[in-house]
């Protein structure tokens, strides 16, 4: 879960998704990872492929900024 990954620069801008997973979505070695939480927040490119998983909404957010990316939430 903790793994340093390098955050795609796309033709559409620098947006990237920002929703809840719930941890029954997750493959199990996720879920063992992430023992305790209820869910996770993954942040998704604009082709839909997960980048990140992280434990809050608010470090997803931090992350994207971080990495250059403008966030945005997905319900």
């Amino acid at each position: 879960m903790n793994m340093k990954h390098d955050f795609p620069q796309t033709d559409e801008g620098n947006v990237v998704y920002i929703r809840r997973v719930e941890m029954d979505a997750l493959p199990a070695e996720v879920r063992q990872q992430a023992q305790g939480l209820d869910w996770l927040y993954a942040v998704h490119g604009v082709d839909g492929e997960r980048l990140a998983l992280v434990a809050d909404r608010k470090l997803a957010f931090v992350l994207a900024r971080q990495n250059e990316l403008t966030p945005v939430s997905v319900h």
